[in-house]
């Protein structure tokens, strides 16, 4: 695949996913599973996946693939218009896979990620100028270091905007981002207990070019650039059957409205749509949302 509408780059996984039948269960205690799946995830394989259901060409690189999770990844995305020939295979080890227990409120994933960092060898790819020039818009994740701002500054140095997740405030990605997404899970682990998302808002937007929106699931958002202050956004409210899945979804939706040039108001709209429509079904990557599904969400929110 040639000239791909949206690069991205970033996690990509093979997802074992345990719907339960009731809520996740005290310790030592027995829990129930309702139905159970294994797919391709991670933040940008969720994304990839969500793009090509709406009618978006995707070229993807980020974690090398291993001897458990090649196949399955390179099936999945045969009937798909992602293109993962660029993405690297490492038969030495099993490959990156977690695995998500989800109750009704909840969502709790186990995986070896520490390990993953942690090891000498570094599994995920160097980002290749000429899968990036020509695209129309970049999905980044800041989770491989030097190889993640790379990427960017691929971006930034051929005028390719880009959509990227939970970033420092002071780091490139973000500055330099169209699209900054921070969610409240990233809040909880790398900010100081007890500091709120209007607090930080601010340095958020000072710090950015672009829109920054700071997301906490069904909660309200925010959203701003500098020029703007900040709004705020109330999320569809939808009986929800997973949440697997939820802020990747964001994610897509962010990109797509980067590429078709949504307003602020727009994109945050359009995104949480996506993240709607994803929620209420499982597993999402069976039947990921479909623009129509998304644009019907919209219509039925505004009448």
């Amino acid at each position: 695949m040639k000239n791909a509408d949206v690069y991205a780059y970033g996690m990509v996984l093979v997802s074992n996913s345990f719907l339960l039948k009731d809520d996740y269960p005290k310790a030592d205690t027995y829990g129930e599973i309702k139905e159970k799946y294994k797919y391709p995830g991670g933040e940008t394989g969720t994304c990839a996946t969500v793009l090509d259901s709406l009618g978006v060409s995707v070229k993807m690189d980020g974690t090398f693939l291993g001897r458990e999770t090649a196949e399955i990844t390179r099936k999945f995305y045969s009937s798909k218009k992602v293109d993962i020939t660029s993405m690297a295979e490492d038969k030495t080890y099993d490959g990156l896979e977690d695995y998500v227990l989800i109750g009704k409120d909840t969502r709790t994933p186990f995986g070896m990620f520490g390990s993953f960092y942690s090891d000498a060898k570094h599994r995920w790819s160097i980002p290749k100028a000429e899968d990036i020039v020509g695209a129309k818009a970049a999905a980044i994740d800041p989770y491989f270091g030097k190889e993640s701002e790379d990427a960017a500054r691929i971006c930034v140095e051929n005028n390719i905007p880009y959509v990227t997740i939970d970033c420092d405030p002071e780091s490139y990605l973000h500055e330099h981002s169209a699209i900054s997404i921070i969610s409240g899970e990233y809040i909880m682990n790398s900010c100081k207990p007890g500091t709120t998302r209007e607090e930080l808002f601010p340095k958020f937007i000072s710090k950015g070019k672009g829109l920054a929106i700071i997301t906490h699931g069904s909660h309200e958002a925010l959203y701003g650039r500098s020029s703007t202050g900040l709004n705020k956004f109330s999320p569809f409210k939808i009986n929800a059957v997973s949440t697997l899945g939820a802020g990747d979804t964001f994610k897509a939706g962010c990109v797509y409205a980067l590429l078709n040039h949504l307003d602020d108001e727009q994109t945050v709209l359009f995104a949480s749509a996506c993240s709607a429509v994803a929620c209420s079904r499982f597993p999402f990557q069976l039947n990921p949302p479909k623009l129509c599904e998304v644009k019907k969400m919209i219509s039925l929110r505004i009448e």
